[in-house]
């Protein structure tokens, strides 16, 4: 077992691998923990003491093969818990983040694995992030940014890398959620905005929403 700060540290790390390298930097850890750089470096000894990450001072840290089964563990509840959420409970997709983020450190596999079940296996969460099976697996996918889209191309929402509230409440007004095809008309040069047909509708929406809406090609 895990203490609730060690599993965010590590799934904190583990996401930011995904953004890089593999290789993580002291501050950006200590920014998505929210926290000083001096109390980062405390934990990550301790986490290196628990063969859960290597971590060389100056140099960054990498999870282990232990500390990466440890965090996938953490996002499978996760985000089997915000389908439970919005499914089950009718919670909405923005209303849902916070409250999975103490359920994920309740340390039961039987529960988990009975709440996959109840909930018919599920292969993503409500914001489209997939949900690793209880081996760890990630189901393959293929998407793309829609800044990174190009005039003319087609799709359907798949995802968001965002999932703070104001975002999903603004995506929501402009009709962007998960399931929803579009087409990209064009691509403004000067500030990276896209504007979209979505149904039968005209959408402009900014570079920095674009960045975090994920499309299925």
């Amino acid at each position: 077992m895990h203490s609730f700060t060690e599993e965010n540290y590590l799934k904190v790390i583990y996401h930011l691998s995904q953004a890089d390298t593999g290789t993580v930097q002291t501050n950006a850890i200590a920014n998505g923990m929210n926290t000083k750089a001096a109390s980062v470096t405390d934990m990550l000894k301790k986490l290196s003491d628990k063969k859960l990450i290597d971590y060389i001072k100056y140099q960054g840290v990498t999870l282990t093969e232990k500390g990466r089964a440890a965090a996938i563990k953490v996002i499978r509840k996760h985000r089997l818990w915000e389908v439970f959420l919005v499914d089950k409970l009718k919670f909405r997709w923005d209303e849902v983040h916070d409250i999975a983020e103490e359920l994920e450190h309740i340390n039961s596999p039987v529960l988990v694995e009975r709440l996959d079940g109840f909930l018919g296996f599920p292969k993503r969460d409500p914001h489209g992030d997939p949900i690793p099976d209880k081996d760890g697996n990630f189901e393959p996918s293929e998407n793309v940014h829609l800044h990174h889209m190009t005039s003319g191309k087609s799709g359907i929402i798949i995802g968001v890398s965002e999932h703070s509230s104001p975002f999903l409440i603004h995506l929501e007004k402009l009709g962007l959620t998960i399931g929803v095809p579009l087409s990209v008309l064009e691509i403004t040069d000067y500030d990276g905005s896209v504007e979209l047909m979505v149904g039968t509708q005209r959408i402009n929406v900014s570079r920095k929403v674009a960045e975090h809406i994920l499309i299925k090609l």
